[in-house]
This record gives C-alpha cells, structure tokens and sequence, in this order.
C-alpha cells in the first residue's frame, strides 16, 4: 500500500491537478484526483490498454463525444421517493449527461477496434425516451417550452390570446377622453398580477374600478377597470391551468428518470470513468507519455525519464532549455547511491523515480520509454525533504530518522525505498555510519534502494559492498556547472566550493575554505576526476569501435550484394541457355513439320524414319552429363534401358549391332530404337525428367497412339512443349483429331495452347468442346 503522504512527497497530487485541467465535470475532477497505484497488474494492464485505445483515436482526430455535465447523483437521490418532483433547473441538469451517454453509445457501440473500452460495465446507453421529453420541455434557461404537451400548448395559446385582448381593451379605456382626463399617465402596467392603470389619487373615484396600489408619493393609485375585471379573472384561471399542466409534466418526467435512476446512475459512473480516461489520454498524448512494462521480480528500469512537471514547466516557457532524460537499472534487493553537487539533480532524478513509478502503478502513462519496466510494488517507501518540527521538537536529523525508522518497519521484498540526504544533519562520521548501516539493513530485506548524499564515507562503503552501486550527477569541469546527467557506476562531487562561488560567497572565504579543507579532501577529489577521465577514455574507445563496427557492417553488406548479384548473374545466365536450347529445338521441330507436310503423303514410311531418328539424335545432344546412349557391347537380353522418346523404362530383347539397333519391350508395346535413343537404366531407373529439359516424343506405332492431352496443372512454358511434341506424333500417327484439356481456372493456359494452336503450322482449325467434351475447359484440334 502507498499512502497519501508519500504520494505528496512526490507531488503526485500536481501531476493529478494538471490532469484534471481537460476535466469536463466536477465529478471527473474528484475521480482524476482520486487516481492512486493499483494493486493487480490485471488492473493497471487495462487501464493501460484503455488509455492507449482512446490515444489512438485521438490520433485519427476522433475526440470522445462529452459534453460539459454535473454531478447528478443527488439529483437522482432527490428523486428516488415517490411522488418526489425536481425542479426544472435539476431536470436541466440530466440533458448534457444524457446527451453524452447517447453520443457516446452512438460514437463507440459500432467500433470494433476498442475492445478494452467495451468491457466497461456498464457500457454508454442512449435513454431516448427520458432524454427526448427532457429536450422538448427545457430550453437552456430552465423554462418549460410549449412543446412540453399539446395541453400546455393550448393554454398557453389561449392565455395569450386573452392578454392581448385585456391590452386591446385596457388602451381603449386610456385613450377616451372622459377617462384621460382623471389619468397620471396613459402607460398600462401589473400590480400584484392585475392589470391596472394609474388614476390620480384625487381622481380615483371618478374611475369605476378597483385600487390595488398606491405610488410611493401617494399621488397615483393604480386602478383595475371593472370592464377587465372578468377578463383577468379569466387569465388567473388559465395560469393556473398552465401551473397544474406545468407541475404535471414535471412528475411525468420525474416519474420517468425514477424508473431508470439505477441504470442512469451506473451509466453516469461509466460517464466519469471515460471522461477521467480521456483527461489522461490527452495528457499523456501531449507529452507524449508510453506505458511501460510491468514486472514482478521487483527490478526497476528507466529509460529516457523525465520529471512531468518539468516537462509541463518548460512547455509554458518560450525558449526553454531541454530535460537530460535519466536513465537508470536497478534489480532486486540492490541498491544505488547518488552523489553529486547541489542543485545538480539528486533529489530531482529521486523525485523522477518515485513519481513516475507511483504514475505506472496507477495505470496512467509514464514520461519514459515504453521498454522501461516497473516493479510491482507492495509499498513504496520514500524521507524526501525537511521535516523538521517546532511542534513536535524534531531536529532535520531526529525527524530522518524518525521517518526512517518508519520505513524499516514496513519495508518488505517487494519494497522501493528513496531516501534524500542519507546521514545529514549530525556529525558526519556518524551519519555515515548511520547510513551505512540502514542501506545495509534494507538490502538484507530484499527492497530496491535509490539513495543521495554528500559523505564519502557512505560512497566509500557503497564502492566496496556487492549488490550496492554508486551514480553521480554529471559536472562540467570547465565551466563548473552541473550538467544534470545521471552516470551510473561512477560517484559524482559535490564541487561545493565552486557551487558557493557560483552562488555569490566571496573568493577570501573560499582560499580558505579551500586552504582548510587539506590535502584528504583533494586527494578524493583527484580520484574522483581521474575515473571520470578514465570512463571518458573508455565511452571515447567504445565509439571508435561502434564506428569500426559500423563500418565492417557496411562493408558486410556489400559483399552480400555482390554474392546476390552474382547468384542473380549465374541464374539468367542458365535461363539464356536454356531459352537457347528451346529456340533450337523449336525451331527443328518447325523445320520437321515442314517436311512431314511436303512428304507426309507419297513417302510418309521414309520420312516417319528420318524424322525420329533426327528428334532423337537432337534430344540426346542435350542430355546431361551421365544420361548418354549406352555402349552397344553393354547391352544384353534383359538389361533395363530408358527409352528417350517413350519417357519410360523398357527391357531389352534383343540387339542388332550391325545396324546399332535395340529391340525392346515397354509394357505391351515392342519396338525399335537406335543406340543413340536409349540411356542406360543403371544411371536413370527411378530418376525424374529434368525440369526444363525439352523432349520430343513420338508415338511409333501409330495404331496405338493417344489422342487426347490433359494439361492441368502444368506451367505455360512446359504445356506448350508438351503439346508440340503431342502434335508431332499425332501427326505421324496419322490421326485427324485431338483432345487438349487445359482446364478453365484464370484462364492464362486456355489462351496460350490456343495462341499456340493457331499458329502451328500443322493446325487446320480448332475449338471449344461440346458438353460431353468438356466445354471450356478443353479445345478440340483438327490436324492437317
């Protein structure tokens, strides 16, 4: 538990007054100023993510639909007994919160991108038939509009009307002469709500009427006509008609937000809620805050932190220097010790820690970087400034210690302690050791400690315990000014001396300050300088090597390019090969067709021959290395061959070598081959064709050739020269008609094998199949 006290030491409650600024309600400003950490990490998550779902929308210039509203929950109290009645003012006061629940319901309810948001219990409901009425009866002023009933309208048309009539008469009545003539003035007025003229007090009984004033001077009386006497009569009876009707409505509507005050009244909290998130979302939006990481192992790890009021400070002041973010990292059950010079940053980087932490556990958005982490705190546990007490005759040091006694009693494992100024304010010897030994005490129990002081017995002690760590505030040696920049692991000065002289002591007091203070003192003071020089040498090596680095990965990089290029080189060198083969290839084949046409009727058995052996000698002059034509002398009856032109295994059943023949067997079918047609089975049994590798087959017994080709599911490129080679031995086998499948799909293969079919040389004409043949997703193909 964090307590309210600590929370003002820290000057959280400024933060929250900054916060409430953008408030939109009384009733926002108290919830906002409520705001304190959190127990469950569930909790704080959610908050978070609210927060950072209302950010984005703000971002995408979607501001939550709230208007200014006050506080209605006495009013809804007011109202719960029965029969009770609010004023129209009270009921004026429902309008905005009704109007801003129904716009948010109407803004929020139809998103799907703020699903923390919609879990808010309950969610923003439109009551359109409270907040309708409520419009049509109020104006903005409290006053109850005609539109409130057809009634009231009625009694109001009337009740003007008859005014005007009571005017119209009432002038009459002034202007006659033997009236004028008893008159003060000829003006017409109401006294006690009677319409009345004023008579000359000497004239009253000249005038038949009733007196129901006199003036101050007691020289005019104000005179109500009897003529008018039954009109006005009549005018009375219709306000008090319009005052029933009035009270009416105000029940009515009354009655109404007593049926609905349960729900209102959750809804209205919902209202605070968003309205308190919204405030922090615009705060956090403007300094452009993050929520850091939650941990539970008790670490503490800020970076590029800021003080928020500071941030708020100089963003009120034109020409404002910029903040030295602090970045700091503790684990568990470790200490750190700050020192420095004064007004060099101590207590402002303590203050830093504690208020940004208090900030996270509350679930708001933190001045840092979203990969800080904050622990989960049991308490946070801070004696930060002066609380001497003339009441309760508290020296500073006896009311230190008493705060730090308080902090030893509470302080657990999952504890953050800041203590400011440890050991001041008694002799410093035994304020050292004091401090030593309460840093020791609280790292024993596990706490995370961020301390700052001024003795060098207690950096000493921090120097050379484990687990402690020294940090100190950065000063410009030059210039003797503080720089305000936290450098861990190195102990600052406190340049006290050039500290006085900046603040104005003059230069004798301090040569013998200086002269007093003896070689001890600035011997310190030289081991201090010489690490802060060393840690210089070093951060200066570690950019020459970062840039080393830099400069290795740049060059990285090129090479990488370069292997890249030459991989990319290498491979359309082989597609230009390849692409070369094809060409040839294709162009052999067209050369082919062109004699099978010239020849295909007179010498068709001569040609046929011709034409295989030369596909077959061009098909083995690009077989790979390992696929050539086996040695006749290596054949024998049942050896196992791979025949080019069948794309399949065969058995051998004979050899002719005197005319380099092979006589094989391929399932069912026998045929002949020459030598230079086959490949060995040792080398290709089981082997795949290669990919791209062209292959011209041709059916060589032509009664028992195929005439139908499926090219589905093949590339564009291995389709056509499938189906080239199909037309080939198509032609061969005298066949008149085929059947190309294809498929319909994109439809990219169905226009390229027509492409191609309209052009081949040996294509008469082709066309869509029939139902039975397959529609479009098949082409029939008349050959010549």
């Amino acid at each position: 538990m964090i307590s309210h006290t600590t929370l003002c030491r820290l000057e959280f409650n400024k933060v929250l007054q900054v916060v409430a600024g953008h408030a939109r309600s009384d009733a926002s400003t108290a919830a906002i100023m409520a705001i304190a950490p959190l127990q469950s990490a569930a909790a704080i998550t959610l908050t978070w993510q609210r927060i950072e779902e209302i950010r984005t929308l703000l971002r995408q210039r979607i501001s939550l639909r709230i208007s200014r509203f006050s506080d209605i929950r006495p009013l809804l109290e007011q109202v719960r007994p029965e029969g009770a009645i609010l004023s129209p003012f009270g009921l004026l006061e429902f309008i905005p919160v009704l109007s801003s629940l129904a716009e948010l319901n109407k803004q929020l309810a139809p998103r799907d991108d703020i699903p923390a948001l919609r879990l808010l219990e309950p969610f923003p409901v439109a009551f359109s038939d409270i907040l309708e009425p409520l419009s049509a009866t109020l104006d903005d002023e409290g006053t109850i509009l005609d539109s409130a009933s057809r009634e009231l309208a009625e009694i109001r048309k009337t009740k003007r009307t008859l005014a005007a009539r009571v005017r119209r008469k009432l002038e009459e009545f002034v202007r006659k002469h033997e009236t004028a003539i008893f008159l003060q003035d000829d003006f017409i007025t109401i006294r006690s709500g009677r319409w009345v003229i004023p008579v000359r007090m000497d004239s009253k009984g000249m005038v038949p009427g009733v007196v129901h004033d006199v003036s101050s001077s007691g020289e005019t009386a104000f005179m109500e006509p009897l003529e008018i006497i039954p009109f006005v009569n009549e005018l009375e009876n219709l306000s008090a008609e319009e005052k029933a009707e009035e009270i009416r409505i105000l029940r009515q509507l009354s009655a109404w937000i007593r049926e609905d005050a349960d729900r209102i009244a959750a809804c209205f909290t919902t209202l605070v809620e968003l309205d308190r998130l919204d405030c922090i979302a615009r705060f956090s939006e403007q300094f452009s805050m993050a929520a850091p990481e939650l941990n539970q192992n008790g670490s503490l790890r800020l970076l590029s932190a800021r003080h928020p009021l500071l941030m708020v400070m100089r963003a009120e002041q034109q020409d404002a220097t910029p903040i030295v973010p602090l970045d700091l990292e503790l684990s568990s059950a470790q200490v750190l010790v700050i020192s420095g010079p004064n007004a060099g940053g101590k207590t402002i980087a303590l203050k830093t820690v504690g208020l940004i932490t208090a900030m996270a556990l509350s679930g708001m958005p933190v001045p840092a970087s979203p990969s800080s982490s904050i622990p989960l705190l049991d308490a946070l546990l801070v004696d930060i400034g002066d609380e001497q007490s003339i009441e309760q005759s508290l020296s500073t040091f006896s009311a230190h210690v008493a705060a730090i006694s308080r902090i030893l009693e509470q302080v657990g494992s999952r504890s953050l302690v800041l203590l400011d100024e440890l050991g001041t304010g008694t002799e410093p010897l035994q304020g050292a050791a004091i401090g030593c030994a309460v840093l020791q005490e609280l790292q024993q129990r596990g706490a995370v400690v961020l301390a700052t002081t001024h003795l060098t017995e207690i950096v000493g002690f921090v120097q050379q315990t484990t687990g402690m760590q020294n940090a100190g505030m950065e000063f410009d040696s030059a210039t003797w000014t503080p720089l305000y920049h936290l450098v861990m692991g190195e102990p600052g000065q406190s340049h006290a001396l050039e500290t006085a002289r900046r603040y104005g002591l003059p230069e004798s007091v301090l040569q013998t300050a200086r002269a007093l203070l003896g070689d001890a003192g600035t011997a310190f003071s030289n081991i201090i300088e010489e690490l802060r020089q060393k840690r210089n040498t070093l951060a200066d090596e570690l950019a020459s090597q970062q840039q080393e680095r830099q400069r290795l990965d740049n060059l990285a990089m090129v090479l990488h390019q370069q292997e890249a290029d030459l991989v990319r080189l290498r491979q359309e060198t082989i597609e230009k090969a390849r692409q070369d083969a094809r060409d040839t290839i294709t162009a052999a084949r067209r050369e082919m067709n062109q004699l099978l046409e010239q020849f295909k009727q007179d010498r068709r058995k001569e040609t046929e021959s011709k034409f295989r052996q030369k596909a077959e000698e061009l098909e083995a002059s690009f077989a790979p290395t390992g696929q050539q034509a086996p040695a006749v002398e290596n054949l024998q009856t049942g050896s196992i061959v791979q025949v080019r032109s069948l794309g399949r295994e065969a058995t051998v059943i004979s050899v002719d070598q005197t005319r380099s023949k092979v006589r094989v067997r391929a399932g069912s079918i026998e045929i002949e081959v020459p030598l230079h047609g086959l490949i060995t089975g040792s080398s290709t049994a089981g082997s795949k064709p290669r990919k791209n590798a062209p292959e011209i087959k041709m059916k060589l017994q032509p009664e028992e050739a195929a005439n139908e080709l499926n090219l589905i599911g093949k590339r564009v490129e291995e389709a056509l020269i499938e189906l080239e080679g199909f037309i080939d031995q198509a032609v061969l086998a005298g066949q008149r008609e085929i059947r190309v499948i294809h498929g319909i799909g994109t439809g990219t293969l169905q226009r390229a094998v027509r492409e191609f079919l309209g052009r081949h040389p040996q294509v008469n004409s082709f066309r869509s199949g029939e139902p039975h043949e397959g529609r479009d997703g098949a082409t029939i193909v008349l050959l010549g």
